[in-house]
């Protein structure tokens, strides 16, 4: 039985534990690029014991962008910058995965002259602007720009890379019936909803190295009936499954603006059933609060992996010095070693 403190496999991604932190829009970029405050703020986790990073919703064109302030990878340029967290984060034994993404009607970057994009002309909320309809040829190339997306992120060394299928936004909007009205081959039944994602699948394979995970981000819960449920979710994991991707990410919500009510692991119970119903190894999270709760999850099979962001925002250092709570021994970076000993005489 594995433990929350054990390594995970999948293809050539290597953990060597199961604690994840997952990707946070930050704001912080400067025309997509990443800066300092990047370096310092995933760095920090990779020191800290991290068994996967997944660096934030990076867009993969200008106008995919969730604010003006969000990664990018949609030019050549800003590979670099990526590259050098990739490789800090190598030399301190954790893996760093991408996630790709497009705002479509989310993006705060629109006007009226140049409205966002979305599968149908529905606005999230009247804060936004009401999206254009996408016609197949803007389809074709939001396609074409994460397979570009996809080369550039194998360029910087990327362990894995994460399809952005949640919280609303592009793809999402397209699997939901919330926000996909269309009635071309690429609306209606859930089949045809979901023929976006498995066309930037395949895209996306074209140029990823079979041997490196592809990983994919969904909300299992839209929190409306008229809404995708668990079952459909199930078969949209169980086709991204069956066209190449390995590991499902599981958040909720997020495609239409209501409140809902959390509380510690109130998504777990998503993840255990796509899990069981989709035979795939699953993450999990959502205010999971102490490394107890995580071990839990991985030790009755309900998740594989499973993230901790808030914790790991208050705590960059929890891997490290939490790991005794559940018996575990990690390997602590050698200039922290002497804190890990509680002298008598407080020096």
């Amino acid at each position: 039985m594995s433990g929350l403190y054990d390594e995970f496999k999948m293809k050539n991604l290597k953990l060597k534990n199961r604690i994840v932190l997952p990707p946070m829009c930050t704001n912080m970029a400067n025309n997509g690029f990443i800066n300092d405050w990047h370096f310092v703020h995933y760095s920090t986790r990779a020191i800290g014991g991290v068994g996967l990073i997944i660096v934030e919703a990076t867009a993969v064109s200008e106008e995919g962008r969730i604010t003006k302030d969000d990664l990018g990878l949609w030019d050549d340029e800003q590979i670099k910058g990526l590259k050098k967290i990739v490789e800090f984060s190598h030399s301190e034994g954790a893996s760093v995965a991408l996630q790709l993404a497009h705002a479509g009607r989310k993006s705060d970057l629109g006007s009226l002259e140049n409205r966002p994009l979305a599968p149908s002309e529905i606005g999230f909320s009247s804060d936004y602007i009401l999206p254009r309809k996408m016609s197949k040829e803007d389809i074709s190339e939001i396609v074409e720009n994460f397979k570009r997306a996809a080369k550039r992120a194998l360029e910087a060394n990327f362990d894995a890379i994460e399809i952005h299928g949640a919280h609303g936004y592009l793809i999402n909007q397209f699997l939901s019936p919330l926000s996909n009205t269309r009635t071309d081959k690429y609306g209606g039944i859930l089949k045809n909803r979901l023929r976006i994602l498995v066309e930037i699948v395949r895209a996306i394979k074209e140029v990823w190295p079979s041997d490196r995970a592809l990983m994919l981000r969904i909300s299992a819960d839209e929190y409306d009936e008229l809404g995708n449920n668990l079952d459909d979710f199930v078969e949209i994991v169980s086709t991204a499954k069956s066209e190449g991707v390995d590991i499902v990410d599981i958040s909720t919500g997020g495609v239409v603006p209501k409140k809902i009510m959390t509380y510690p692991g109130y998504q777990i119970s998503h993840a255990e059933y796509i899990k069981q119903n989709s035979e795939i190894s699953v993450i999990a999270g959502g205010l999971v609060t102490s490394v107890l709760m995580a071990d839990e999850i991985v030790r009755n099979r309900r998740a594989d992996l499973v993230y901790m962001g808030r914790e790991l925002l208050r705590n960059p250092y929890m891997p490290l010095t939490h790991s005794k709570k559940v018996f575990a021994e990690i390997k602590w970076p050698t200039p922290y070693e002497r804190s890990k000993v509680v002298r008598k005489f407080g020096f």
